[in-house]
């Protein structure tokens, strides 16, 4: 039987820039309000924990504790746990885009169960939508830092 409230995202994302720089952005959660519109607000709990709004372009926010699991910049891995509206957990992994090209590849995994009671209510009949909604996000926010991290070269 489906379960319709569990979710599995994948996303690959590359870049002009190296590696280390986009790592660097990515290990920043504090930052990302500045740069992906759909992650509305951050705001710190601890070293390792954190709590965000993330809003796409359904006319619902997803409330949610980050906890970082994993930091391996030498690897390129940043694992955390999800907690909230959604439990399960996030990757990014990246890495040198490979096959000669200069630049990066990230790739966003994630793994997540709806826990909102309203997203679980609608959970069959949105589903695509929900998805939809997700990849919007995820190509806004690929375009999003995209940019920043041009503007950044430029200024360097």
């Amino acid at each position: 039987m489906p379960r319709w409230t569990h979710y599995r995202f994948r996303s690959v994302w590359d870049f002009d820039v190296p590696p280390a720089l986009v790592y660097a952005r990515l290990e920043d959660p504090g930052g990302y309000p500045e740069w992906w519109p759909q992650v509305r607000r951050v705001e710190a709990v601890d070293e390792r924990s954190g709590t965000a709004l993330i809003r796409s372009v359904l006319p619902y926010g997803i409330h949610v504790t980050v906890t970082g699991l994993l930091r391996d910049p030498r690897r390129g891995v940043l694992e955390a746990a999800l907690r909230g509206d959604i439990e399960g957990w996030v990757r990014w992994t990246v890495r040198p885009r490979g096959a000669g090209r200069p630049g990066a590849r990230a790739v966003y995994e994630q793994e997540a169960e709806v826990r909102a009671p309203l997203l679980r209510r609608f959970a069959l009949a949105g589903r695509p939508l929900f998805r939809l909604n997700h990849a919007l996000m995820m190509r806004a926010g690929h375009r999003a830092l995209e940019a920043r991290l041009a503007a950044g070269r430029e200024a360097v």
